[in-house]
This record gives structure tokens, C-alpha cells and sequence, in this order.
């Protein structure tokens, strides 16, 4: 009887995840429209529903009935499946991802996360790096040039910065000594991360923009020369899941930020909920991405190649350097 309740809680947390993720970017698409908005003194979104609120949902829609067209010259089966590369991953790496530590439901302690596993890091950026095949697959098989340049700028891009990216956490991982997300958010219940790993922190946030093609690195798409990127071919639902994988990546590192670099759902000062400082947190690195997109320029793709290669990395080099000589001087904790 306790496997049967075991398994079906697992069900329940794979199912609900599952739904937040899908439903993500009805919120967050009005949220960027009216944040871009305010942010250029604009309105945003305002016709459909007060305020706009009715136009993610009208969105949907549209999205869900539009024609599903697939180029006459097109590689049919990877045209289908590079949707599916590019938006499963995303999902799931958050079996992997904890949200707290507890909580108490009908006095029955419920964990807030699918899985504790003691390899959670590695796992989150062996299967993160799949997504890339998605995007690849996408613009090759479209038959497109412009969706062939935007595929490739891609791959260059996600590989040069998931290389700097995966340095700048073994800093934290030296500071914590495990690679559980569980035992780095409780080796931080006194001091966050950042306060030690600053330059580890900087390389990886710039890093996860880069990964999820966000402005000022969104050289995938740049709609200026390559009209959409890897995915101007594509149309109705399988466009909406590009779409969903984005909003997926971003919610995944603003989520890995905080528990890397800012302590997790450990609060500091004002005696909140630990789910609810959580929250605050990943919403506030959410905004971030929002904030940034409407305020950088686009990088050339030689500056982007740049700062991953002659920047980002020996940053990250010399973090783990610095790190393990002053953890050998003072003593591992």
C-alpha cells in the first residue's frame, strides 16, 4: 500500500510540474508584453480583456487552430521531431529540481521535489544539452537558408556557453562538496553562495542567457537578418513549442541561480514561508530576463563568440583556481 501511495505522489508532483510548465508562458508572455511596455512608456497589451489579460489566452487559441504547414522540400520526420527535442529537456531536468525541503499536507510530510539525487547538477546539464539536437534538426530539416544560419549560430553559441557555464558551478560545488541541489541550498542556511562565488555567479547567469537565447544573445533568431532563425519555417503548435521551451529555460535558470548563488529557500531578515522566499526569488531573476531583453542591443556574432571564449571562460578558469587555493588555505568545509 505505501508503494502504491509512493508511486502515485510521484505521478502527481511528474503531472503537476508538468501542467505549471505548459501553462508558463500565459502568464509570462502578458507579463514581458507589459513590462516591455512600461519600460518604453508604453500601454502593452490592453484590448483583449482588462488590461490585455485575455491576450495570452487569444494567443493560445490562435496558435492551437493556425495552419500546420510543413515546407514541400522539408525533412518530414526531423521537421516533426525538433519541437519535441527542443521542448522535452527542459521538462525534464525539473524531476531533478527541489523547491524546499517539506511540507506538511493532512499530517503527511510531502517533499517538494520529485527526486534527491546525488548527481542533480550533472544530470540537469547532460540533459539540458540535448536541447541543442532540437534546434539544430529544426533549421536543417525546414530545407531554409535562413533557418540553416539561425540553427548553426545556435549550436555555436548554446556549445560555447554551456562550456563556461558548467565551470562556473564547480566552485560551488567545491564550496558545498556535493552535487545534490538538496545539500548545496543547506550548505547556504548561513552565507549564500554569492557572497563567495560572485565571478562564478556572473559567468553563469550571462552564460544562461546566452543558453536561453535571450537579447542580448538571441543570435539564433535576430530578426533582423535571419527573419525568425532556425524556426521561420514553422507555424501553429509546433512554433508555440519552441516558444514554451524558451519560457521553460528561462524559468530553469533563474530557478538554478537561486539555488546555486542565492541560498535557495533559505531567507535572510524577514521570517517568510521558506516556498514563498523561494518564489520571490526566481520571480525576481524572471523579471531580470525580462528587464534585460528590453534594454540591450543585440550583440554581433563575433562579439558573442568573444565573450564566451575570451572572456566567460578564463573567468570561470580562474574562479575555480581561486577557489580551490583559498579552500585549500583555510580548509575545506
Amino acid at each position: 500500500m505505501e508503494l502504491i501511495v509512493a508511486l502515485g505522489l510521484i505521478v502527481f508532483k511528474v503531472a503537476f510540474l508538468i501542467a505549471i510548465l505548459l501553462l508558463l508562458p500565459l502568464p509570462l508572455t502578458w507579463l514581458e508584453r507589459k513590462i516591455a511596455g512600461h519600460i518604453q512608456q508604453r500601454m502593452g497589451p490592453m484590448r483583449v480583456g482588462w488590461h490585455g489579460l485575455l491576450q495570452p489566452m487569444a494567443d493560445g487559441i490562435k496558435l492551437l487552430t493556425k495552419e500546420d504547414h510543413i515546407p514541400a522540400e522539408a525533412d518530414r520526420f526531423l521537421f516533426k521531431l525538433a519541437p519535441i527535442l527542443a521542448l522535452a529537456p527542459p521538462f525534464v531536468v525539473f524531476v531533478a529540481i527541489p523547491f524546499g525541503e517539506s511540507v506538511s499536507v493532512l499530517g503527511h510530510e510531502i517533499t517538494l521535489y520529485v527526486s534527491n539525487m546525488n548527481v542533480a547538477l550533472l544530470f540537469v546539464f547532460a540533459v539540458i544539452g540535448i536541447e541543442v539536437y532540437g534546434v539544430i534538426f529544426g533549421g536543417w530539416a525546414a530545407n531554409s537558408k535562413y533557418a540553416v544560419l539561425g540553427s548553426l549560430r545556435t549550436c555555436a553559441q548554446m556549445i560555447s556557453y554551456e562550456i563556461p557555464m558548467g565551470f562556473a558551478v564547480i566552485g560551488v560545488v567545491m564550496l558545498a562538496q556535493s552535487m545534490s541541489l538538496l545539500d548545496i541550498v543547506r550548505a547556504q542556511a548561513d552565507v549564500w553562495n554569492i557572497v563567495y562565488q560572485p565571478v562564478g555567479f556572473f559567468v553563469f547567469f550571462v552564460a544562461g542567457l546566452a543558453e536561453a537565447q535571450r537579447i542580448p544573445f538571441d543570435l539564433s533568431e535576430a530578426e533582423g537578418d535571419l527573419g525568425a532563425g532556425f524556426h521561420t519555417e514553422y507555424s501553429g503548435i509546433r512554433f508555440a513549442f519552441f516558444m514554451v521551451s524558451e519560457y521553460a529555460i528561462v524559468l530553469l535558470v533563474s530557478v538554478l541561480v537561486v539555488i546555486l548563488f542565492f541560498g535557495g529557500w533559505n531567507g535572510v531578515l524577514i521570517p517568510l514561508p521558506p516556498l514563498l522566499w523561494f518564489v520571490l526569488k526566481v520571480a525576481f531573476f524572471v523579471y531580470v530576463f525580462i528587464w534585460f531583453r528590453f534594454t540591450f542591443p543585440r550583440y554581433r556574432y563575433d562579439q558573442l563568440m568573444a565573450i564566451g571564449w575570451k572572456v566567460l571562460l578564463p573567468l570561470s578558469m580562474a574562479n575555480i583556481i581561486i577557489t580551490g587555493v583559498l579552500l585549500g588555505a583555510v580548509g575545506a568545509p
